[in-house]
């Protein structure tokens, strides 16, 4: 079990007790994989289906990811919590942009074929995808709700910083397990596959993991006579999931085009131009359409309907979003709280205000003439 970290350390997610994977499901759900094409992402579909899935009838899985969900059922569970977060996270970075992260109902490729396409989005989602898994694994460690493991063991012992000495206590996130059964987990199908898509998503899923890693930070709490800090007792803690996340939408803005060697075993940068290491950067092998249009072989839901922000010129506005077919506008009323006062004590009052706002929508693709012709 995970040891307790100090009495005043924040923890995101409350204390669950172990959970187990069910060996009884609905008719229905397996019909839904019985009959559901194999994908090569059908791992994120754990996030939908949850834990109620016999790990042999997930579909897709390689021999490697199915054994390792047989053996550690528990983590499977936090494998499912963790791909509704990083989904969500993935549709916040992408709100206001054409492609905004969609899923697809009943579909356990979760994206349609945005995904089949090596570009910029399919670099975004493995590494979105790969640091959620991370994230999920190392905190379930932390709050003792895995058997295979715990605490950071190796945070042990007096060490020094910028403040001086401290006790390396409480319950350091296991942040190298959870990386390490990632890589195992999450790589597993790319490495039975030599192609520049593997090797694509095999980068961007590393640099996934390490984005999650790039953010720990250090926790300390004080002990001493009245709120003195005579000693220290400190951990190491990752921090919300939301600076992995805008860390990785700023790279998926700097992403690099590159393409394969000629020995397969690595990338070339596709710009002569390019300077430095693409190490730490997503990259991507084709361009990505421009998502204005009903398009699924590409991968593409289109704008129409979505919502936009007439004064804005960033990728939110209405010229950009709507792709020039110009937008509705609909007046809709909305009651908001307002006037809001606290009152002793421990309550606060609000009023509900009534106001009328107008919500702009882009308009549909208009259909060539010639196809209204019978």
């Amino acid at each position: 079990m995970g040891l307790k970290r100090g009495a005043n350390t924040h923890v995101s997610v409350s204390r669950r007790q172990p959970k187990h994977t069910s060996r009884i499901y609905f008719a229905s759900v397996l019909l839904l994989l019985l009959f559901t094409p194999i994908a090569d992402t059908s791992w994120w579909y754990i996030g939908a289906l949850g834990a109620r899935v016999i790990c042999d009838n997930i579909p897709g899985l390689v021999n490697k990811q199915r054994q390792l969900c047989q053996r550690h059922p528990d983590l499977m569970q936090s494998i499912g919590e963790g791909a509704k977060e990083w989904i969500k996270e993935c549709q916040h970075q992408f709100r206001h942009h054409r492609w905004n992260c969609s899923t697809l109902d009943r579909d356990h490729t979760v994206f349609g074929r945005v995904t089949l396409r090596s570009s910029r989005e399919a670099a975004f989602v493995y590494a979105i995808s790969s640091a959620g898994v991370v994230y999920a694994i190392t905190r379930a460690c932390s709050q003792g709700e895995l058997k295979i493991c715990s605490c950071d063991s190796q945070k042990r012992g007096f060490d020094r910083d910028d403040h001086g000495s401290f006790d390396w206590g409480g319950c350091s996130d296991n942040i190298n397990y959870g990386i390490s059964f990632a890589k195992a987990f999450v790589d597993a199908r790319e490495k039975m596959v030599k192609d520049a898509r593997a090797l694509m998503n095999m980068h961007n899923n590393r640099c996934g993991r390490m984005a999650v890693k790039r953010f720990m930070k250090q926790e300390c709490k004080c002990h001493g006579m009245s709120g003195s800090c005579t000693t220290r007792t400190c951990w190491l803690a990752m921090s919300d999931f939301r600076r992995t996340g805008d860390y990785l939408r700023k790279k998926y803005n700097t992403a690099v085009e590159v393409t394969m060697n000629q020995d397969g075993t690595g990338f070339m940068v596709a710009d002569r131009n390019f300077k430095g290491t693409m190490k730490n950067d997503l990259v991507y092998v084709e361009n990505s359409p421009d998502y204005c249009l009903m398009d699924r072989t590409a991968g593409s839901l289109g704008t129409a309907g979505r919502v936009c922000n007439k004064s804005s010129r960033g990728t939110d506005g209405c010229e950009v979003m709507c792709c020039g077919r110009g937008y509705d506008t609909m007046r809709i009323k909305r009651v908001t709280q307002c006037e809001c006062k606290f009152k002793w004590c421990c309550a606060v009052e609000c009023k509900d205000c009534e106001d009328v706002v107008d919500v702009h929508t882009c308009k549909p693709h208009k259909r060539p003439d010639w196809l209204d012709l019978t």
